[in-house]
Parts: structure tokens; sequence; C-alpha cells
């Protein structure tokens, strides 16, 4: 079982608190959910507008699409206290590991909750023999890009959105490198 501990400040700057990472269980299903309705519409609806964000809740924030993934241990959750309040689910496609929904509710960003998921899952990939994990977001998701630029990610192709749609940007993080103290890995011309 993946667990870690992620503290950080609340959002007042006052508290401190614990955060959980953990593999999500069926007692979960509703966090779940709740982290994808309550963060989809003020992530996506500025890039794609409602109509992208009411299909994807339709099609990938139901407990039909998320419970398969719970089921084989492939969702993570970051839990404060018995809220459910961050969200990484992967899986594999084409024989490389998939981070597919990253998500942590706006309330408790910038405490590293989203760090601590990602790299939850890049620790599951190299505990599963992977080499390299990859992801997409929108292009106009400037935070995501960031994001995971900051942790080692590099833009490897796109996929064109069609004239609706934003393209979706796909990124990868070698694991095959030696890694630094953080579990980062180093590139050779930093060594």
């Amino acid at each position: 079982m993946i667990a870690a501990r992620a503290r950080g400040l609340a959002g007042s700057g006052l508290a401190e608190d614990d955060v959980v990472i953990r593999t999500a269980t069926g007692d979960d299903l509703d966090g779940v959910l709740a982290v994808g309705h309550r963060t989809w519409p003020v992530t996506f609806e500025p890039i794609a507008g409602p109509e992208y964000v009411a299909m994807g809740l339709a099609k990938w924030w139901t407990a039909d699409a998320v419970t398969p993934s719970i089921r084989v241990g492939r969702t993570l959750v970051a839990v404060d206290g018995d809220e459910v309040v961050g969200v990484a689910t992967y899986g594999l496609q084409d024989d490389e590991l998939v981070n597919w929904k990253l998500y942590v509710l706006p309330t408790h960003h910038h405490r590293g909750i989203g760090t601590k998921l990602l790299d939850a899952v890049v620790d599951r990939a190299r505990e599963l023999g992977h080499d390299r994990v990859v992801l997409s977001h929108l292009e106009g998701n400037d935070d995501a890009a960031s994001f995971y630029a900051r942790r080692g990610f590099v833009e490897t192709h796109r996929e064109s959105g069609g004239s609706v749609l934003p393209d979706s940007i796909w990124m990868a993080k070698d694991l095959t490198g030696p890694a630094d103290a953080s579990g980062r890995g180093v590139r050779e011309e930093d060594q």
C-alpha cells in the first residue's frame, strides 16, 4: 500500500495539516467523485467551455467510470482528516504507464499534495518496472504545464483537439536515469 504524508500550511497559513496519500478503496468513491466535480469546472471551463466540462464529468467522473480503477488499485487519494482532497489515477496504454488524472481541490492547492500524488504514481511505475510515465494536459492549462515541467516531465507530442477543443499536450518523465534525493531524475548535463 502506498502511504505518504504531505505536510504544509493550511489556506490561512496559520495551521499545519497532515494529508495521507494512499490507494483508494470502495469507501472513497464518493470522495473521488466529489474531487472531480469540484475541480473540473474551475479548471476546464476557462480553457474548453462548459460543454467540455459537462461531457468530461459524464464520461470520466461517474461511479461506473471510476469504480474499475479503484477495484484494481490504480486510484490514489489524498485524504485530509476524513475528506478526500486529491486524486490520481493511472493505467496502462501501449505498455506505458499513463497518469490519467491528477486533481487536488482548489482549497488544498500549494500544500505539496499534487506533488505527493504524482510522486506516488512515479513510485508505482518504478515498482512495476516501467521506464517512464506519460500524461497529458489541455493546451491553455498553463498551471498543469508548469507543474509537470517542474517535476521533470517534457513535452513529447500533441494531439489535435479539432476545431472546437484545445490540443492535448503529451508529456513524459524518463525513469531510467539516476535520481536525486527527491526521487526526480537527474539529467546527465546536471551531474
